[in-house]
């Protein structure tokens, strides 16, 4: 049951894929933006603009553009979609697919621990405020979950940058990944903390961490907000459902019955969750630019503000593969939780 519904899955992303490619492939490629003279500037001569457009390859036609992107025309030099390529970036003339495998193992890194953090705090917190309804615990709960999460995250960056490097000094300054003295270790996935343990060096891992420790704070903070309401707000309804009501009358012990409850509540959260974290993989770019951290984000403006067509292509691509990856990840997920769900 299982393996159809995921074979199935995966054939429908395949489709969203495809025609994400094309629409973003032509669309990109109507905006009002002369990429040839960003490269040669306006001052170029016509002899060195006509050189320029060539050199990108947009002299030809888009039909002859497209199957390059492909990888049905050109030398093959230069791998295309289809070959699992994604075309090389204008501006610094490597594989766009090597640039996307360096800059998102940190970007990854950082929301993924984020939303650990996130989830560890918000499950528990909004199942709390939902058991005592209308006590100081759910008042709580419900206005800590609105102001968490509808503040920006670069304004809570820059109060834990003040309140926990320059107030109390626990925490490092924003400047990287590790400190700018220390050798870091062999780049073998791109995320630190893995890395320091693959390399045998705890003290490194722990120095990721504290680095990592205000990036990842200020995520979380915002994103715990809808997690808490999301989870308070689900949990109330299970604790009024007809299976929590008659566990209750067959004098089930308490903990089981909010067990039960959770996790009746928690599946439903997953949705949120999953869209939360696609939103992040390309709205945490501020906060990798405050603590100077150097992910996919700050790579996708940079190609973006220099009009580098391949590069914004394979993000968008790659940012969409991983978000229907999270999305087919947290159905099955959610339907192991739900026995109500069928896939």
């Amino acid at each position: 049951m299982i393996g159809r519904f995921v074979v199935r899955r995966i054939g429908v992303a395949i489709v969203q894929l495809a025609v994400l490619a094309v629409a973003v492939f032509f669309l990109i490629r109507l905006l009002p933006a002369d990429p040839v003279a960003r490269f040669v500037g306006l001052n170029a001569t016509p002899e060195a603009y006509a050189a320029a457009k060539a050199n990108l390859g947009l002299d030809r036609p888009l039909t002859e553009q497209f199957a390059a992107f492909l990888g049905l025309a050109g030398d093959g030099r230069v791998p295309g979609l289809l070959q699992g390529g994604l075309g090389v970036s204008w501006v610094s003339g490597a594989p766009v697919a090597a640039e996307v495998a360096a800059y998102l193992p940190v970007t990854l890194e950082l929301i993924g621990l984020a939303f650990l953090v996130a989830i560890l705090v918000g499950v528990p917190v909004g199942a709390w405020g939902a058991l005592k309804p209308g006590g100081a615990a759910d008042k709580g709960t419900l206005v800590y979950g609105l102001f968490a999460g509808s503040q920006p995250e670069f304004t809570w960056g820059i109060v834990f940058i003040f309140v926990f490097f320059v107030g109390l000094g626990i925490a490092p300054g924003p400047l990287g990944r590790l400190s700018p003295l220390t050798e870091p270790p062999d780049a073998i996935t791109g995320a630190m903390t893995v890395d320091a343990l693959l390399a045998g060096r705890p003290d490194l891992f722990l120095e990721a961490l504290h680095y990592l420790m205000l990036p990842v704070l200020t995520l979380a903070f915002v994103l715990s907000g809808p997690i808490i309401k999301m989870v308070r707000e689900n949990t109330g309804a299970a604790l009024l459902s007809e299976h929590v009501l008659y566990a209750r009358a067959a004098g089930l012990p308490a903990r089981v019955v909010a067990r039960d409850a959770l996790r009746a509540a928690f599946a439903p959260s997953m949705t949120l969750i999953g869209v939360l974290f696609g939103f992040m993989l390309g709205g945490a770019v501020l906060v990798e630019s405050m603590f100077s951290l150097g992910g996919l984000g700050q790579y996708a403006i940079r190609s973006i503000l220099a009009f580098d067509y391949p590069a914004i292509q394979g993000v968008v691509l790659v940012i969409s593969a991983i978000s229907l990856a999270v999305y087919l990840i947290l159905d099955v997920a959610h339907a192991m939780l739900d026995p109500r769900v069928t896939l």
